[in-house]
């Protein structure tokens, strides 16, 4: 009970800290974090442990989902091709990236250790930079990008993670195997998603005038997928990024305004206490994590965090200029020879928006979550090498890309020549 009345406690300090951070224009999920820190710290506080099950259930489905929702479908498919490429092969070269630096310069860190890591910290946090970034009006390119990214990054690093964790065990990894596997988890993820909102479609097309009726089974939809995805061993994320789509689409052309702005409101409020709580959770682990290392190594075990850190923006980095350059590229040459699928020029990224997104690459709950669920024990029974050290390194990568980057990406997300970006259009939710 203690604990549930401590939860409480945290949502009201969110509701004011949010309303103070905007006051004092600072973002929000850093003045939550820093609190966090400070209310771990607190000697009567008792341990808020993360339990990484109920981050993936609780927090995971609605969030994507209302993410998913919300995007632009028309912009979405435009900027697909950079999407996919920081959402899928980025996060593979960021897991190898970190890999090979970890292996090396992390006394006792295997191969298999070091691919673990790497897919733990191989995902970004969208929400933390669209947060942070919040009110700077930045171009809908970007925007659109970085939401597209953060819906599918996941699945990826979730992927990667379970194979490196069963290369630890002893399996080994074969590179056609694994992505056979991976491709049969997305298309999995794609067709449970799309079946179960068809279902739902029928059934809220039949109800949509009782509005109770139609908020419940919209709020229920996403856990429901994320879990009957898993039970099938397929993608939660990419079945319940697909069930926002569709339903997107039938809220667009079926539902009634006042059903969708009661969502709207729903949803928001939703994601507001869901993002606000994330943000005071990853500052309360930082107290939990330092207790489990030896004094002597939290400043080391930093260091190789923030050597990581590095290494993943250095990557990010080359990865989005080496898009924008082909972009480019492709564009140019369309004006001379004619192509099936024309690029349009506002998909073109400036070398403003490139960096925006590049120093967006920030570290989240999501890969908290997966090394707080790194199991005690191997399959064999022997201890979990290295798990305090991995979860204490992650929580340190976190802080750096939320608090570090995020205190400079409003300034490089701010226009240099003070004009202004255009709005983007306002999209309500079911």
């Amino acid at each position: 009970m203690e604990n549930y009345a401590v939860i409480l406690v945290i949502l009201s300090v969110i509701i004011i800290l949010s309303t103070l951070a905007e006051r004092i224009k600072v973002a929000a999920p850093i003045v939550l974090i820093i609190a966090g820190i400070a209310i771990g710290f607190l000697p009567s506080m008792p341990e808020i442990q993360i339990d990484s099950e109920i981050i993936f259930l609780l927090f995971l489905p609605p969030l994507l989902y209302d993410a998913a929702f919300k995007i632009p479908a028309k912009d979405f498919r435009e900027n697909l091709y950079i999407i996919s490429s920081l959402a899928f092969s980025l996060v593979f070269v960021t897991t190898a990236g970190i890999a090979v630096i970890a292996h090396i310069f992390i006394p006792g860190m295997s191969w298999p250790l070091a691919f673990i890591l790497g897919a733990i910290l191989a995902s970004t946090d969208a929400v933390a930079a669209l947060s942070i970034t919040k009110g700077l009006k930045l171009s809908r390119t970007t925007t659109t990008i970085l939401e597209g990214e953060s819906l599918l990054n996941d699945a990826s690093a979730l992927v990667a993670y379970r194979f490196a964790l069963a290369a630890l065990s002893g399996t080994a990894f074969v590179l056609w195997k694994a992505s056979l596997a991976f491709l049969i988890l997305l298309a999995g993820g794609f067709l449970i998603g799309l079946v179960i909102a068809r279902i739902l479609a029928i059934v809220l097309r039949a109800i949509r005038s009782n509005a109770i009726a139609v908020l419940s089974l919209i709020l229920l939809a996403p856990f429901v997928t994320y879990l009957v995805a898993e039970h099938f061993h397929s993608s939660g994320v990419i079945a319940v990024v697909t069930l926002g789509f569709n339903l997107s689409r039938l809220s667009a052309e079926r539902f009634p305004d006042k059903i969708k702005m009661q969502s709207e409101t729903v949803w928001d409020t939703i994601s507001f206490l869901l993002n606000g709580l994330i943000f005071i959770l990853i500052g309360l682990e930082l107290p939990i994590v330092i207790r489990e290392l030896d004094s002597s190594q939290l400043w080391v075990y930093a260091g190789y965090g923030l050597l990581l850190t590095i290494t993943a923006l250095l990557l990010r980095t080359l990865s989005v200029f080496a898009n924008r350059r082909k972009l480019h590229k492709a564009f140019e040459k369309q004006k001379y020879a004619p192509v099936r699928r024309a690029i349009p020029e506002s998909i073109l990224l400036s070398f403003q928006d490139s960096m925006v997104i590049s120093w967006s690459g920030m570290r989240g709950i999501i890969s908290l979550a997966i090394a707080i669920g790194l199991p005690n024990r191997l399959e064999d029974g022997t201890v979990f090498p290295m798990k305090s050290a991995i979860l204490y390194i992650t929580t340190v990568v976190v802080l750096i890309t939320i608090v570090g980057q995020g205190l400079l990406l409003p300034l490089i997300a701010r226009p240099k020549d003070g004009g202004r970006v255009p709005k983007t259009k306002s999209f309500s939710s079911v």
